[in-house]
């Protein structure tokens, strides 16, 4: 087994650590304190598109894309390690690199399941950073952990048009509060009362400046509002009308889509989790060098070290596992890896929820303070306990997977 990067891998990574050197990290309190300033708190602050600008520059755009027609061509193998390094500061780095969710997701699925159309109108502007996006699957009024559960209805227009009527309410619509969030992927049913169950949903492009369409308000998340991302929002369609030519696909196909679009998206998911442990385990270091109490440094605590060596073992662990997976991605395709990219669901963000709940306790009050990126981190690493499927409902996958060998 060779575990060293490619040539490739190694020239890109060299880079990109040296993009966060000198233009990230110095960028982190240079947006803050810009944001302050904002008429709206959902604009990019000025920094952010300087390093928009810089990365498209330096080449460090779009490697999440596996197509060498839209992106860098990278296998999964190959951007793991980048994606790892963008997770260290998760506010700014996947986005000054056009690789931050739900844009990345969305454009894999135009990319792969659109038209040439659809391509031209959506897909080109968002490979090119000048709009963003936001997918609406998720609803208030029902578990939406089963995406069979849905409710929200396209159906087509009865007074002849050529159109879908859409009907229904989603929420924690990431990307949705964005100014430049211009077009919405919605996940509903077109055939309700369909014998199979995975066959009742269809995805649909619908621009947001559509009548019937209503960005009602911000949800948040721990407190926060995810400005960064563009928000989470809960988001209204009353009857709102598109050509049916916006419909990804084939009709029924919707279920299928969204399957094929959460496999790479949980895996990036991953991937920049051990970017933020990274993080986590060097504040967690130059806390514990820096600080004394009751006459000794932290460091030399002896439950300090523990909590330093126990997140060095772990973070190498999630680190190989999600390697394997990424291999296997590539090698044998997604569906060929399903046990691995739920093992990696499952373990990655519970174990870096608890690395960044060590780093938060060693900093005291510090640590959930917003002079320190612990708070933030930890918010989001424990939502991905939720997103893209809560654990329990991979772990059911995983263990009936597992006891179908014995069965």
């Amino acid at each position: 087994m060779d575990f060293a990067f490619d040539a490739r891998t190694e020239e890109l990574r060299a880079r990109l650590l040296a993009f966060m050197d000198e233009y990230v990290y110095p960028a982190e309190q240079v947006a803050h304190e810009q944001r302050a300033r904002l008429a709206s708190p959902w604009e990019n602050p000025p920094v952010v598109e300087e390093l928009k600008t810089e990365a498209r520059r330096q080449g460090l755009w779009n490697l999440f894309l596996p197509d060498a027609e839209y992106g860098a061509g990278l296998t999964n193998l190959q951007y793991a390690p980048l994606a790892e390094i963008t997770g260290r500061s998760p506010q700014l780095a996947p986005t000054a690199t056009n690789c931050a969710a739900p844009d990345t997701g969305n454009m894999e699925v135009l990319a792969q399941f659109g038209d040439e159309r659809q391509k031209k109108q959506w897909l080109q502007p968002l490979l090119a950073g000048e709009i963003r996006s936001a997918f609406a699957m998720t609803e208030p009024e029902v578990a939406s952990s089963d995406a069979t559960n849905i409710t929200t209805h396209i159906e087509r227009a009865s007074d002849g048009t050529d159109e879908y009527v859409i009907t229904g309410r989603k929420w924690y619509i990431s990307g949705a509060m964005h100014p430049d969030c211009q077009i919405f992927i919605v996940m509903g049913k077109t055939d309700p009362d369909g014998p199979d169950i995975r066959r009742q949903q269809s995805m649909v492009l619908v621009p947001r400046d559509t009548p019937g369409v209503t960005v009602e308000r911000a949800m948040q998340v721990f407190g926060y509002e995810d400005h960064y991302h563009g928000g989470h929002a809960e988001v209204v369609f009353d009857h709102a009308r598109v050509p049916v030519s916006n419909l990804i696909g084939e009709e029924g196909g919707g279920f299928a889509i969204a399957q094929a679009r959460l496999g790479p998206g949980r895996i990036h998911h991953c991937m920049r989790l051990i970017g933020m442990a990274e993080r986590a385990i060097e504040l967690m270091c130059r806390r514990a060098v820096s600080r004394t109490a009751f006459g000794k440094a932290l460091a030399q605590q002896g439950v300090v070290q523990n909590w330093i060596a126990d997140a060095r073992v772990q973070v190498e662990q999630l680190r190989l596992l999600v390697l394997k997976t990424a291999w296997l991605m590539d090698t044998v395709g997604n569906k060929g890896a399903h046990t691995e990219i739920q093992a990696i669901k499952i373990a990655t963000p519970r174990t870096v929820v608890g690395i960044l709940d060590r780093a938060i306790q060693l900093h005291g009050a510090g640590g959930v303070s917003q002079d320190f990126p612990l708070a933030e981190l930890y918010a989001g690493a424990r939502t991905l306990m939720l997103a893209d499927g809560p654990d329990e409902v991979h772990q059911r996958s995983l263990a009936r997977r597992e006891l179908k060998k014995y069965l």
